[in-house]
């Protein structure tokens, strides 16, 4: 079964603006992780690509992807 679930994003406090940039790519980035005392950040694509290995080592993991499917 695939069900889309919305998230009411009206009361989170989002961190991440349109000046920071993915690491990998340079696109806006949505999600910032911290490793070994750095901040990481990501577009949603590479988010997505590296969570995996990187959610094993990180010691934060902060995700706005929710804020690409927002509706106004």
């Amino acid at each position: 079964m695939n069900a889309t679930t919305e998230r009411d994003t009206s009361t989170i406090e989002f961190r991440l603006t349109a000046a920071d940039r993915c690491d990998s790519c340079g696109a806006q980035a949505y999600i910032a992780a911290e490793v070994n005392g750095s901040e990481l950040l990501f577009c949603a694509h590479h988010g997505r690509k590296y969570e995996e290995k990187l959610r094993s080592i990180a010691t934060s993991w902060h995700d706005e992807t929710a804020r690409l499917v927002e509706t106004v």
